[in-house]
């Protein structure tokens, strides 16, 4: 794509969104907390499925403070239905770290946010983009198909070459305004 070619781009995304845009119970605030739940619960898991799980896990832990104080069982019983065991842990893991490692709050650098349990590259783009607006890319399912699409990518979109490819072209076409809505629309969009 050119420059004009994604500037028109962005624009029409964005002016979709605001139109169009989901309404979902963790896109009510630019809370990186809240953000950062609903982004390991969606790991795996349906909207539909994550909405009562999210509702309960912050009526119980409503900071990074109360989860980091939390024994992890009781994080682990909240957890209960969702799977991945694993995810609970390295969440609980990961609001001690924010906690003792960074006074209690969130970084907003991809980087940094890379180093705290459980969080990889995509979830580290969303919390930056969703909560701080920072021009990080992303790449999961749905934008993957999406870029894919708009690529003309026929080979394995889980293929190394393909994977360097999406996030090289995620990273080109994120805006330096408005990232997180941008993000959020194509996730919509791709869904």
């Amino acid at each position: 794509m050119e420059a004009a070619d994604k500037r028109r781009f962005r624009g029409a995304v964005l002016e979709w969104y605001d139109q169009h845009g989901r309404k979902l119970p963790w896109r009510e605030s630019a809370d990186p907390y809240r953000i950062w739940l609903s982004e390991v619960m969606l790991q795996q898991t349906t909207v539909a499925a994550v909405v009562p799980y999210f509702e309960r896990f912050t009526a119980r832990f409503p900071d990074v403070q109360s989860l980091a104080t939390a024994d992890v069982d009781e994080v682990l019983r909240l957890w209960e239905g969702l799977g991945y065991y694993s995810r609970a842990r390295n969440l609980h893991r990961a609001s001690q770290a924010v906690v003792s490692e960074h006074l209690g709050q969130f970084p907003s650098e991809v980087e940094v946010l890379r180093t705290l349990p459980g969080i990889g590259r995509y979830t580290a783009g969303a919390i930056s983009s969703f909560a701080f607006d920072q021009p990080a890319a992303i790449v999961e399912a749905n934008t993957e198909r999406l870029y894919a699409r708009l690529l003309a990518l026929r080979d394995d979109v889980r293929s190394t070459a393909s994977q360097k490819l999406l996030w090289q072209f995620a990273e080109e076409l994120v805006p330096d305004k408005r990232a997180g809505d941008f993000n959020q629309a194509l996730m919509d969009i791709g869904s």
